[in-house]
């Protein structure tokens, strides 16, 4: 994939060899000399990268990036720096940065970020395509419901899906269609364009569904030669579908109670906070609230997963729902 990228750094010397070495790679490349010229340069065009330099005259990277958000939300921001700390890595990051680098004298670390903010790309459009053409098939207006059962959940769907905050929990039997209604609510609502990530909790090992959620940094384990985003990063501004989630280990549990009381998680073998927008929607065929008595799922994560909790009837209770 070639991409669309702004350079925007004050030292010309910099800027240029930057936006040298990315035409080379094929990449439609323009340059800025300022966080003013680059937020002009916005309302004109928006990019699929930008690479911005955290420390300039004039308005700063972090200052730029907090304007760059309403006029180019899609856009991955990548932050330059000579001499950054940690602080200012996890001040970027809160505020919306894809990632942080550190400016090498030849510059070298270029390439490799600009490739996996490329990856990270390809994957969200693959994403949004497949949503796009999966739209039609759950459309509100096609959901069967003559039972009565039936009929109070259709219209309880049609209220949350418009809600796009509010995480909502499906209890029902095995095969009562609860990954159906999850995509209905997504692709009902505002957060139908973004991505919609489903996962069945019982299909992943334990031991790597952390790896699995948060993603990984490079050199977190062996074999891990890259970083790999999570699923949490791959739901951005859209969808986060946990299936079987009484099936999670007390590990996790706390581990993802943190991600919804923060709102933010570090990758596996990472330091920084990542924060994340998405709606989650749980299911699970348990009596969770049994669980929670019996002292084997957390009462604080079911309190947070239970703000609605739609029932979803099993099939021989709605028998005129089902073509014979």
């Amino acid at each position: 994939m070639h991409a669309s990228i702004f350079v925007t750094d004050d030292d010309e010397v910099v800027r240029s060899s930057i936006t040298r070495r990315l035409t080379r790679g094929g990449h439609e490349v323009r340059s800025f000399d300022s966080g003013e010229a680059l937020l002009e340069g916005l309302d004109d065009d928006v990019p699929d990268i930008i690479l911005l330099d955290l420390k300039m005259s004039g308005m700063t990277g972090l200052e730029t990036l907090k304007h760059i958000r309403p006029k180019a939300p899609q856009t991955l921001v990548i932050l330059l720096t000579a001499y950054g700390t940690i602080e200012d890595a996890v001040e970027a990051m809160r505020l919306g940065a894809y990632d942080f680098l550190i400016k090498s004298v030849d510059l070298s670390g270029v390439g490799p970020v600009v490739e996996r903010a490329i990856d990270y790309l390809t994957l969200r459009r693959r994403v949004s395509f497949e949503n796009q053409g999966s739209a039609g098939r759950y459309a509100l207006k096609d959901l069967i419901a003559n039972s009565p059962g039936m009929r109070e959940l259709v219209a309880q769907v049609q209220e949350l899906s418009e809600n796009a905050k509010t995480t909502v929990l499906l209890q029902g039997e095995t095969g009562t269609g609860k990954e159906f209604i999850a995509r209905v609510l997504h692709h009902n609502g505002p957060r139908g364009h973004a991505p919609f990530v489903g996962v069945n909790c019982t299909a992943i090992p334990q031991e790597l569904f952390e790896s699995e959620l948060f993603g990984y940094e490079r050199g977190a384990f062996t074999g891990a030669a890259q970083r790999k985003p999570g699923l949490c990063e791959q739901a951005e501004g859209g969808t986060l579908f946990l299936d079987e989630i009484g099936d999670l280990n007390p590990s996790m549990q706390a581990k993802l109670l943190r991600v919804l009381q923060e709102r933010s998680f570090k990758r596996l073998g990472g330091q920084d906070d990542i924060t994340v927008d998405f709606r989650l929607i749980a299911a699970t065929n348990r009596d969770l609230k049994k669980e929670v008595d019996q002292g084997t799922f957390r009462e604080d994560l079911f309190f947070r997963l239970n703000v609605v909790s739609l029932q979803l009837p099993p099939l021989r209770q709605r028998v005129d729902d089902v073509y014979p």
